[in-house]
């Protein structure tokens, strides 16, 4: 599968698109507003952070408890559910005078939800799109995340400033109940991946399993900790410069729109292995430059190459499930992607922290610098795990290699 046309003719592709596509729309009005709210009636740089990126630290409850669901679960009712689950708690946090421990568990809550939602969607996608259209098909729902994120928020930062951030919220609610409908509408009722029961000890069994293996540890290492940093840098926009985040988040989705272009549509598997360890490298140095105090285009050229770098993640999730067997790809990719949503909430409380006794733009380049050591520590056992040949079958036959 190497086009787009091919991609949208796959059966029930265009329902999982459109309804990934409403969620993150839903998350990027909604977060803005939050984080803008948050800041206005605290100014706290480290509270305003965690309000947009701290849900994602409650994914690491989730992916311990209740991962193993990714493939035990039917797909369109996990699907649907959570995001109506989202719809009302978004909505709640519109109601005037709720104490801001009460939208932090409502967070808390969110993230513990979406540890399972990103097992379940990611899980069966590779299901509709098994062997090479993985990658086509994750770039292309990268593609919607950077145009969805570039719309929610320019379109956030207009309802925030000439309305309020409660009606943003409002607005982020109703999407997510489109997301909902589409869900139900469009996906077929699969049955499970596994069978037995959802538990915690099933959980922890199988992502010990997962975490066991040596090229799987690096690969989920190497996307989470630099990740999770330079999320922090990200998680610093609204109290680096309150009048143009919207703006910045918006040039920091088109570039993360063209990494994946280049990255998902124009280079082989061959080629995608030799750029990992580049790409995560330009993720981070662009985001050294904050160290001075950037004229707003600067800022926004800055933002715009270093998401580019993003694109290493669609390079390390197919080496992740060449390395994974067909049994626990749902619960192996919903471990990579609620380890790398922990991480980058853990990065956001650090750059936070950093912010509130220094600066801003002291926290961005705090963690940028961070983030490429990192990198440099990680890259010789990343680059070493991807020479390593892909047993023949692997995807398949449900055994794992030794």
């Amino acid at each position: 599968m190497r086009t787009y046309g091919e991609l949208f003719r796959t059966p029930e592709f265009g329902a999982v698109f459109f309804t990934y596509s409403g969620q993150i729309a839903a998350q990027t009005v909604s977060g803005l507003a939050l984080g803008t709210l948050i800041y206005t009636a605290t100014g706290s740089p480290l509270l305003s952070a965690l309000a947009m990126f701290g849900p994602s630290l409650a994914q690491l409850v989730g992916a311990s408890t209740l991962l193993s669901g990714a493939d035990r679960l039917p797909p369109r009712t996990v699907l649907t559910g959570m995001s109506l689950f989202f719809a009302l708690s978004t909505a709640a946090y519109a109601i005037p005078g709720v104490p801001v421990w009460v939208i932090f568990t409502i967070l808390f809550g969110q993230g513990m939800i979406a540890a399972l939602g990103g097992g379940v969607c990611f899980g069966l996608l590779n299901e509709i799109l098994p062997g090479n259209g993985y990658v086509l098909g994750t770039s292309v729902l990268s593609l919607a995340t950077g145009v969805m994120q570039i719309g929610g928020y320019a379109v956030g930062g207009v309802l925030v400033t000439s309305l309020s951030p409660r009606v943003a919220l409002l607005i982020g609610a109703a999407l997510h109940v489109i997301a909902a409908v589409v869900a139900r509408a469009g996906l077929s009722n699969r049955p499970p991946r596994a069978t037995g029961r959802m538990s915690a000890g099933e959980t922890w069994r199988n992502n010990v399993r997962l975490w066991s293996d040596k090229g799987r540890r690096y690969v989920y290492l190497s996307f989470w900790l630099p990740c999770g940093l330079i999320v922090g840098c990200e998680s610093l926009y609204v109290s680096y410069s309150p009048r143009h985040a919207g703006a910045m988040f918006a040039f920091g989705a088109f570039g993360m729109l063209v990494g994946d272009v280049l990255t998902g549509r124009l280079l082989t598997p061959r080629q995608r292995a030799r750029f990992g360890v580049p790409l995560l490298l330009l993720l981070a140095v662009p985001h050294l430059a904050f160290a001075w105090r950037l004229s707003l285009p600067a800022a926004l050229a800055a933002v715009t190459l270093a998401a580019i770098g993003y694109s290493a993640n669609w390079v390390l999730q197919e080496r992740l499930i060449s390395l994974t067997p067909a049994d626990l790809t749902g619960q192996a990719l919903g471990l990579y992607t609620s380890g790398m949503r922990a991480a980058q909430g853990c990065g956001a409380a650090l750059a936070g922290a950093v912010a509130e006794f220094t600066s801003p733009s002291m926290g961005i380049v705090a963690s940028a610098v961070a983030a490429v050591l990192s990198i440099l520590i990680l890259a010789p056992a990343l680059r070493a795990t991807s020479a390593l040949p892909v047993p023949s079958g692997h995807l398949t036959n449900g055994k794992e290699a030794k």
